[in-house]
């Protein structure tokens, strides 16, 4: 015998369908605004940059800490995120010099690295170039000799700065990149070692403080080598990773004019050049 359902029964049926249905068409925007603890996907592998995590993990805000020389002298660095960068704007508002993000991991180049590189060394700049570590997929000799080759060298002209270690929390995965405190030292140690034996350039170090102490454990190991580019977004600096008795450079915001990272370099222009100098 034929079974006749109910208009019920049937309109019960449609919702349960639709309900299955609903979840695949929903935006990630939407399911947030439903869910904000909802864990968001991951960003694309390459798209990292100077500072990406600095907000989220330090906040930004007043503090204290190291004391810096009376003279800074102000800079910028950038990547593929910031495109095509207005040079001359920046030189004429007084950026002297910056950072170009290089290469990330062995499988990445910045896509504007030739607009930026170059540019902003036409307009006058003093400019070098950075690494952003990915500890998790390589050696970090591996990555500092993918680094030197695409565009992280260094020469003796005045003009160009050593190459930088760009280590903070990993936006891709786990903070620590799944290493111990010990296992964080000695691959960053891999990485500097190497770059220094291809450059003859002692790499600078670019952490924050509270990243450094929670996946190195504090370690002073490059304090008396490796200069130390320091991210806190505040008017102070505040405490350093340990050993470094001061910062040589300071990110100290990511909302700058023009360009949104903009740096204090600790001295006036003619310690700029002696760091290029080497």
């Amino acid at each position: 015998m034929r079974v006749h359902r109910s208009g019920t029964t049937l309109a019960g049926a449609a919702l349960a369908a639709l309900t299955l249905l609903l979840p695949l068409g929903l935006s990630a925007t939407a399911t947030a605004a439903q869910d904000p603890g909802a864990r968001q996907a991951p960003p694309a592998r390459g798209s990292a940059y100077l500072g990406m995590g600095v907000i989220a993990h330090d906040g930004q805000g007043p503090t204290s800490g190291a004391a810096a020389l009376a003279a800074q002298t102000e800079g910028v660095d950038v990547s593929s995120h910031n495109g095509n960068v207005a040079w001359s704007t920046l030189w004429n508002s007084g950026v002297k010099w910056a950072y170009v993000k290089a290469t990330e991991g062995t499988y990445y180049k910045n896509t504007s690295f030739t607009q930026q590189y170059n540019g902003s060394y036409n307009v006058g700049m003093i400019r070098g170039t950075y690494h952003f570590a990915t500890p998790d997929t390589t050696t970090g000799a591996a990555q500092a000799d993918y680094f030197v080759n695409n565009g992280g060298g260094w020469s003796k002209d005045g003009r160009t700065l050593p190459g930088v270690l760009d280590i903070e929390w990993n936006p891709y995965g786990a903070t620590c990149y799944g290493k111990t405190a010990s296992g964080m030292v000695a691959w960053i140690q891999d990485f500097v070692n190497r770059y220094r034996y291809r450059t003859g350039r002692d790499p600078v170090i670019y952490t924050a403080t509270s990243w450094w102490k929670q996946c190195t454990g504090n370690s002073a190991a490059f304090a008396s080598t490796n200069p130390l580019w320091i991210a806190r977004y505040a008017s102070e600096v505040g405490e350093l990773p340990a050993g470094w008795p001061y910062y040589t450079i300071w990110q100290y915001t990511s909302s700058g004019p023009t360009v949104g990272d903009h740096n204090h370099f600790n001295g006036d222009y003619s310690r700029v050049q002696a760091l290029a100098n080497g």
